[in-house]
């Protein structure tokens, strides 16, 4: 396929579409970074492998996970011409997206509450990493809650119909990848003691 051809519009939404999977890719690499530093560091003496994640982790997955499936059904909606119902599961996945970064802090609360802090003599090297990559995660969700925030904007002025979604469809794979990306690193972090 020849990128060069095709309407003005249509380079728009390959470029457009182009450069959000520039900006994945490079947030995966960062990840990819921290979870390789994470696995090379749990060979150390002093790493501690016995110590849990906090609850609210878990029910924050499930939010996000859930989050993921309201912005998919905002995305039918309008493909069906249902504007009303697309910003209904828009403002869901605005909701929900907020009750993960809350569930996230709840977290961190629950760590500190057992005693394990970022820095400091009672921390350790494992929850320093725990620290910091859900911390980096949240500030990616905040980023993914503006662009969520532009899309119900322009939902709500009437922007999206069946013949033009792409500020949709670009709002709502960012927001999926952040899902995804949420529930590999919950996982790894389980799993790699």
């Amino acid at each position: 396929m020849d990128l060069s051809q095709g309407t003005a519009v249509e380079k728009n939404r390959r470029a457009k579409k182009m450069m959000l999977w520039f900006g994945i890719v490079s947030l995966i690499m960062g990840f990819a970074g921290w979870t390789s530093a994470y696995i090379v560091s749990s060979k150390r003496e002093d790493w501690i492998s016995d110590l849990e994640l906090p609850q609210a982790f878990f029910a924050s997955t499930a939010i996000i996970i859930l989050s993921s499936i309201t912005y998919l059904m905002a995305k039918k909606m309008v493909q069906k011409d249902n504007q009303k119902m697309g910003t209904i599961c828009l403002l869901a996945t605005l909701v929900l997206g907020v009750a993960f970064i809350i569930l996230q802090f709840k977290g961190f609360s629950q760590m500190l509450e057992h005693g394990y802090y970022f820095t400091g003599p009672t921390s350790s090297i494992k929850m320093s990493y725990v620290f910091l990559i859900a911390a980096v995660h949240i500030v990616h969700v905040v980023a993914g809650l503006i662009s969520l925030l532009v899309v119900l904007v322009q939902q709500l002025r009437g922007k999206y119909s069946p013949e033009n979604m792409l500020g949709l469809e670009l709002g709502a794979t960012f927001w999926h990848f952040l899902d995804f990306l949420w529930v590999y690193l919950i996982l790894f972090m389980y799993f790699v003691k």
